[in-house]
């Protein structure tokens, strides 16, 4: 059996927006050591970013303070434009 993001079920983020409960933290999408700056290796970011969406993770955690933007970019191009989640 696979264990996939979808079959964890969901939850409610603030009441108006449903996701899947399991996640992908970002956070290894970054620079090496200190999680700081672009990704070393983009081609294996976007391999995970993919098998991530493939697995049903509909949020995706990342944070300012790897990077002004370097995460959010990655990620964008990767899954930009997706399809609504439903």
């Amino acid at each position: 059996m696979s264990v996939t993001a979808k079959a964890a079920g969901t939850v409610g983020i603030g009441g108006a927006l449903e996701v899947a409960r399991m996640g992908y933290g970002a956070m290894r999408l970054t620079g090496q050591p200190g999680n700081w700056g672009p990704c070393p290796d983009p081609t294996s970011g976007i391999r995970v970013l993919r098998r991530a969406a493939e697995l049903g993770v509909t949020l995706i955690d990342t944070a300012h303070t790897y990077g002004p933007g370097f995460n959010e970019a990655l990620i964008a191009e990767v899954l930009h434009p997706s399809p609504p989640i439903s």
